[in-house]
């Protein structure tokens, strides 16, 4: 049997390219937010420092408190505007779904063999985002059939777990699957989400570069890290239990 019988997956810049329509989508969100609060400018560093892997909500907080700016939560039922937290937070949604509706959206391919190998091997998988688009994503992408569990930002809402860098997405997903953290694989593409993998105590922790920078995921917890997944194959199973740690 091999040492680690699950992978747990992030979506958005792991199984799909849709962390460079998330980046646009944000970009879109705040650069006129900006510019109207007489703030310094939305860049790519402020999505990687404030956004990624992060909830919705919680990555619009994040960047308008790092601007100096303060707003009231709000409810997830405001409409979108700028007056509240979630009100950024539903306006950025209404940009993304359009840009899904008139882009669409291909996984990986690198991603999809490692999936198959995984699963050819015998690993339970799962899909862990913060995403609240995560099944019509799923379902873009043509992934929709390929995993029994997916732990999303609606699940995580009505569950009220913690959003990542806390690891309780994960662990959820875990138990889910039947499977102990220690011997399930978390795959991330964020400094959030290998911070998640290593504070749940996951068996191995597989950070995907897609931007953020190989070293950044190294120090916030992965155990390897790799550009694309199709440089790993099925034998990422054998590792044992932390493993690949210093």
């Amino acid at each position: 049997m091999p040492g680690l019988r699950a992978v747990l997956f992030d979506l958005d810049g792991v199984l799909t390219p849709t962390a460079a329509l998330h980046m646009r989508a944000w970009e879109r969100l705040f650069a006129p937010w900006c510019s109207q609060q007489g703030v310094a400018p939305y860049t790519d560093a402020d999505y990687f420092a404030h956004v990624d892997g992060r909830p919705r909500y919680d990555g619009v907080a994040a960047f308008v408190a790092s601007r100096g700016v303060e707003l009231p939560w709000g409810s997830p039922d405001d409409a979108p505007g700028d007056g509240s937290v979630c009100a950024l937070g539903n306006r950025k949604d209404e940009i993304v779904n359009r840009m899904f509706a008139e882009e669409g959206i291909e996984p990986y391919p690198g991603s999809v063999r490692f999936l198959d190998a995984v699963t050819a091997a015998g690993a339970r998988v799962a899909v862990v985002s913060s995403s609240r688009n995560t099944p019509t994503v799923l379902a873009a992408a043509g992934l929709a059939d390929r995993f029994e569990v997916v732990v999303d930002g609606n699940v995580a809402a009505r569950e009220r777990l913690a959003g990542k860098p806390a690891p309780d997405t994960y662990v959820r997903a875990a138990e889910l699957v039947g499977v102990p953290a220690g011997q399930a694989v978390v795959v991330e593409d964020a400094v959030s989400g290998v911070a998640a993998g290593r504070a749940g105590g996951f068996g191995l922790v597989v950070g995907v570069d897609r931007g953020v920078g190989a070293q950044a995921l190294r120090e916030h917890g992965a155990d390897v890290v790799v550009t694309d997944l199709d440089e790993l194959d099925a034998s990422v199973l054998d590792h044992a239990a932390g493993e690949g740690r210093a």
